[in-house]
């Protein structure tokens, strides 16, 4: 009871958000280089509910978590952006960026982070940087869009992302439904404190791509990527899908289409769990002596309750 109590009076807000303002805190596209992994929890009790009363989120959540489809989009370098004007009040830098395998994380979840305030009893803090990337230092005024170093893996996570925690007098805010109370459960066209409205998406592809031999979770983790050609002689044609956001009965259907037209492949695969990463794949052996030479082309759809969240295509040259 009183931990339902605690976490309610956390998520109301003491004071309406008047003029304080945020920006997306990572230099990405939404929906295309980067997604929203995770939002505030809102269910003050042992559950885990997010604004909309979705499943993006998990139990105890107080942050927004912008991440990154891969591992190699973190090695290319995505920078974290100062979501509002301010002055750096604490930051970490130094801790390596191997998330939950890296020992003595008790105090320092947060790895390599900032925190900003912007006064008024306003902070907004950053977690989870990459390994010397920090480029402010304490005490030093940002303005908003202000690079303070990049998207990482330190700490306590499994993926890499930035983790923007957004507090008023030490109280957590959720950006998106800053208004004291309960949620309505219904999604919200308002902007929240975002200066300019952030989508909210349940659930969306990532990646997917063609494979002649069965792929591992872990090389689409990394950044596997669809090959552009194929010889004839291929073992196996393989369809994979990478998806955030999935909900047990969701389907993650894959299609193959043919040179000719003709489907060579369709799988639906519904999920029995709900899986903040989901990883599917399926294929044809080869029973010929070579697959038809030319343009194959590969369909992914994440369709929840008759509605199709996402869709995505890919094509694969076939030469003898």
């Amino acid at each position: 009871m009183i931990r339902a109590l605690t976490a309610l009076l956390l998520l109301a807000a003491p004071a309406a958000a008047g003029s304080f303002v945020l920006n997306p805190p990572a230099d990405c596209t939404l929906g295309e280089s980067c997604f929203i992994q995770n939002h505030v929890d809102r269910d003050p009790g042992p559950g885990a509910a997010d604004f909309t009363c979705g499943a993006l989120t998990y139990d105890g959540h107080k942050g927004t978590d912008f991440a990154l489809p891969s591992l190699a989009a973190m090695r290319d370098g995505v920078n974290v952006l100062a979501a509002a004007p301010g002055t750096v009040s604490t930051l970490r830098d130094g801790m390596p960026d191997t998330g939950l395998q890296t020992p003595g994380l008790d105090g320092r979840e947060c790895g390599n982070g900032v925190v900003i305030d912007h006064g008024g009893g306003w902070q907004t803090q950053y977690c989870h940087m990459k390994q010397g990337s920090i480029r402010v230092e304490t005490g030093q005024r940002v303005a908003k869009g202000a690079v303070l170093g990049q998207i990482g893996l330190s700490g306590q996570t499994e993926f890499p992302h930035v983790h923007l925690a957004v507090r008023r007098d030490g109280a957590v805010v959720d950006p998106f439904a800053p208004e004291p109370g309960p949620v309505t459960c219904t999604e919200s066209t308002r902007p929240g404190l975002w200066q300019q409205p952030v989508p909210y998406r349940p659930g969306a592809i990532l990646s997917l791509g063609f494979a002649a031999r069965p792929p591992a979770f872990e090389l689409a983790k990394a950044g596997l990527s669809s090959p552009e050609r194929l010889p004839g002689t291929a073992p196996a044609l393989i369809l994979w899908a990478h998806a955030f956001g999935g909900r047990a009965g969701d389907v993650l259907a894959l299609e193959i289409d043919g040179p000719d037209g003709r489907t060579v492949l369709a799988h639906d695969a519904v999920l029995e769990r709900d899986q903040a990463r989901v990883f599917r794949f399926a294929g044809r052996p080869l029973r010929a002596s070579a697959w038809p030479e030319g343009t194959y082309r590969g369909k992914v759809s994440l369709r929840r309750g008759g509605e199709t969240l996402s869709r995505r295509a890919v094509t694969l040259r076939v030469t003898r």
